[in-house]
């Protein structure tokens, strides 16, 4: 089943999402080799492509897992949850409608 994870940053989170950003990606491009993701990015703080010094303010990922216990678990693991760039995690059930 697939599952939205939708992480809020911690204030000023550039210069944790900087250090935890390679551990992260190779975690996520596990995902995308295993073909479990639909889509995931971050979210910038501002409204623009290129935030700069503004940064971000959270990222979204829906991806495929077993369960929604499985997809806690996996997030709980990314380095921006232990590196302390995500203030609040939400897990949630997703059905893709479209496209």
């Amino acid at each position: 089943m697939l599952y939205a994870i939708v992480a809020e940053d911690v204030p000023d989170s550039l210069p944790k999402r900087v250090a935890a950003r390679p551990a992260h990606l190779d975690r996520m491009r596990e995902l995308v080799s295993a073909g479990r993701v639909v889509l995931a990015g971050p979210c910038p703080a501002i409204d623009a492509a290129d935030p700069g010094p503004a940064g971000m303010s959270g990222s979204l990922i829906v991806a495929e897992f077993e369960s929604l216990e499985a997809a806690t678990e996996w997030i709980h693991a990314d380095p921006y949850v232990t590196q302390g760039v995500f203030a609040r995690v939400t897990v949630k059930p997703f059905v893709q409608v479209l496209p």
